[in-house]
């Protein structure tokens, strides 16, 4: 079948300009999903105030511990995709997307309940201060209300990764995101909505883009295009996703515990020192987002390589992103702390708040990197469909070492800083351990499954 445009030929010919056509569309999505919250604190921080700020902040770790496992099962979803049509085996990759499109709706009505049901209790929990309890409360209900889009939009676009489509999601997220921007400055400034007018105006931007994402499925004319008539669960489908997918997202809930056991060592501080970290956490998330690319590439092109059986290819993919990640990493890392009083003022004018963000940037975004690197090897493990080790690597290495940080060494020297070294020192130890396994990994896949000869490629399984 010939490929269409919005797609990329992941499996044939050089791979660093097609890792940079793929990573660069999903690169600028990522920075404009992170404006919605961005554009929800700045407002907040300039026409609320700093309690508002730091309401809406202090709900980001609990926020993701609830949706990670979730959001884990669309990173199943696109490995599959990515694999199967690599193999040109259309009946799967059908099979795939009707499965997962009704498993992220069904998995955003589950999350309605467990937002709404457990916010007051779990904020209460984390030590969130008195004086902004009420609203982070009422922010996060709301948030949760459109957790149906927001996980249908986010299975949409791995589906349209997975096959190289990086760029319709970047249109549908444009779209979305200048929305949200108007209407979080309507509702705050006309209407005086506070925090639950930036909320309101976030579910709306993420049900639109879920429907951009749906509609552009629909009329899709590739073997991924969604019919709804045929949605439905595959059993066996759904196990081989969840197999991908649930470790994965088990270790993003679990790297949130350990983020919400930080943002709790946080909140003792006060408010103003989460207000400030608050604003940094939310500069980082504009390099780690664009780092992230590459991790989705690594992810889908190691997938498609997999399903093609183009063994070879594996290891230039891996090399390639790993380069790609490190210049990312270190050129938007330095140049965050740099700039970081001008970029911190833009989120609050109070000196307090921006002092309190730059400790943070000095020691986080000057060894982003590290992340940037550990997160593209367990990419490539993961599109080898290796799920498992890489989980149990990343909570050892990262969440269980910082769990351990927070019990030792901050106990004995209780300042920011000791609490934010922990990432750096976590991130190095995970990415050592993540590339051990995968050159483990590697040479046992190439060993049980020897890469198709020439001859035979043009016999591949159609389905």
């Amino acid at each position: 079948m010939a490929k269409r445009s919005y797609e990329i030929d992941m499996c044939n010919g050089p791979l660093l300009g097609k890792i940079l056509r793929f990573s660069i569309p999903l690169m600028f999505s990522g920075i404009l999903q992170l404006l919605f919250n961005a554009a929800d604190i700045v407002v907040v921080g300039q026409f609320v105030g700093k309690e508002s700020l730091a309401a809406v902040g202090s709900t980001g770790a609990l926020n993701n511990l609830i949706v990670n496992i979730f959001l884990g099962l669309s990173i199943g979803s696109s490995v599959l995709v990515a694999r199967y049509y690599g193999a040109q085996n259309w009946k799967k990759v059908h099979e795939v997307v009707h499965t997962s499109m009704l498993v992220s709706a069904v998995s955003g009505v589950i999350l309605i309940f467990l937002g709404i049901s457990l916010a007051s209790l779990l904020l209460e929990a984390m030590g969130t201060p008195e004086d902004v309890l009420n609203q982070a409360v009422l922010y996060m209900r709301i948030i949760f209300a459109g957790m149906p889009a927001m996980m249908v939009y986010n299975f949409g676009a791995a589906i349209l990764r997975a096959v190289g489509d990086t760029r319709r999601p970047l249109i549908f997220l444009l779209i979305a995101g200048i929305i949200n921007v108007v209407l979080n400055l309507f509702f705050v400034i006309v209407f005086h909505m506070g925090v639950a007018g930036v909320a309101l105006a976030t579910v709306i931007s993420q049900c639109i883009s879920a429907a951009l994402v749906v509609v552009c499925l629909i009329r899709s004319s590739g073997p991924y295009k969604l019919y709804l008539k045929n949605l439905s669960i595959s059993k066996g489908m759904l196990l081989q996703i969840a197999k991908i997918g649930l470790p994965a997202g088990i270790q993003g809930a679990v790297f949130s515990i350990s983020n919400v056991l930080i943002q709790s060592s946080i909140n003792s501080f006060g408010s103003v020192a989460v207000a400030g970290n608050t604003a940094a956490s939310n500069i980082e998330g504009f390099v780690y987002t664009s780092m992230n690319s590459l991790y989705q590439a690594s992810l889908s092109f190691t997938s498609q390589n997999i399903g093609a059986r183009k063994t070879h290819r594996i290891v230039p993919v891996l090399l390639q992103c790993l380069g790609c990640v490190v210049v990312i990493g270190v050129t938007m890392g330095t140049l965050a702390y740099v700039f970081g009083s001008q970029l911190l003022s833009i989120y609050s004018s109070e000196s307090e708040v921006i002092e309190y963000g730059l400790g943070r940037l000095g020691v986080i975004c000057t060894t982003y990197f590290l992340c940037g690197i550990m997160d593209v090897t367990c990419g490539s493990i993961r599109g080898m469909g290796y799920s498992v080790t890489p989980t149990i690597v990343s909570l050892t290495g990262a969440c269980g070492l910082r769990i351990l940080w927070i019990l030792t060494i901050f106990q004995m020297n209780r300042s920011l800083f000791s609490l934010y070294l922990s990432y750096p020192v976590s991130w190095a130890i995970t990415f050592a351990a993540h590339m051990t396994c995968f050159i483990i990994f590697f040479l046992r896949w190439k060993k049980e499954h020897p890469p198709i000869k020439e001859e035979q490629e043009s016999v591949v399984q159609r389905g």
